[in-house]
């Protein structure tokens, strides 16, 4: 599919219901179709992974083209530059999870882009940092925990910050990590309890929310069985 293509087939989709119901969920872009992942999984699928094309669907800047690109792009051409243009302009938490999941842990700048945008100020790029730390423990399944581990301190650190797409991606990311193995679990568990003693509102509620799922019962009895 070419890019007039695309964008043809998307407006044959638009629902307009789907576009107003959206806001409900958080997601606000500038400009949307209201098409649903699952169709937009298989417009990509059609597509290929196509450098280009992705560029020129970014470019569109609507919910859709941009969810696109970031299904079609090629991770291995992506460069940090690419990325860090990308999250600049994330706005609300779909694009930001969505750019994670599809693209940006596949490339080779994931682990240093991971800590890099969580030093960051800004709200949305803050968020990506935490968004692709929780994407690569719950995908990179070659990754040793060590590598995981490094991502500690600065889920620590993170933990303070009260705006709600910081916070909410730190305790993902906290819970993804500890949900990998026993051994990351009580690593994960005891970086919650540390969180915990932090005199800030926010802190207490990343620990008690990720105690709550890495402590539970589902979570404890899928280690015995694996083990």
């Amino acid at each position: 599919m070419n890019f007039k293509e695309t964008v043809k087939r998307l407006e044959s989709l638009r629902d307009q219901n789907a576009i107003e119901g959206m806001t409900r969920f958080g997601i606000t872009p500038g400009h949307a179709y209201g098409v649903s992942l699952p169709e937009l999984r298989a417009i990509a699928k059609k597509a290929g992974r196509d450098h280009a094309l992705a560029l020129k669907l970014w470019a569109k800047d609507s919910r859709e083209t941009r969810i696109l690109a970031s299904m079609i792009e090629e991770p291995e051409k992506i460069s940090e530059a690419q990325m860090d243009a990308w999250a600049k302009e994330f706005t609300y938490w779909e694009i930001c999870d969505q750019a994670c999941m599809n693209l940006f842990w596949l490339t080779p700048h994931a682990y240093r882009k991971a800590v890099a945008w969580s030093k960051r100020k800004e709200e949305y790029v803050k968020r990506t940092g935490f968004a692709l730390m929780a994407v690569l423990a719950w995908k990179d399944k070659k990754a040793d925990d060590k590598k995981l581990e490094t991502f500690f301190p600065h889920i620590k650190k993170a933990a303070t910050d009260d705006r709600t797409m910081v916070k909410k991606a730190v305790n993902w990311a906290l819970r993804q990590i500890g949900k990998r193995n026993p051994t990351l679990n009580k690593k994960a568990v005891a970086t919650a309890k540390e969180i915990q003693k932090k005199e800030s509102k926010s802190a207490k509620w990343i620990a008690e929310d990720a105690l709550r799922e890495l402590e539970g019962v589902a979570v404890q009895a899928r280690f015995r069985r694996n083990s």
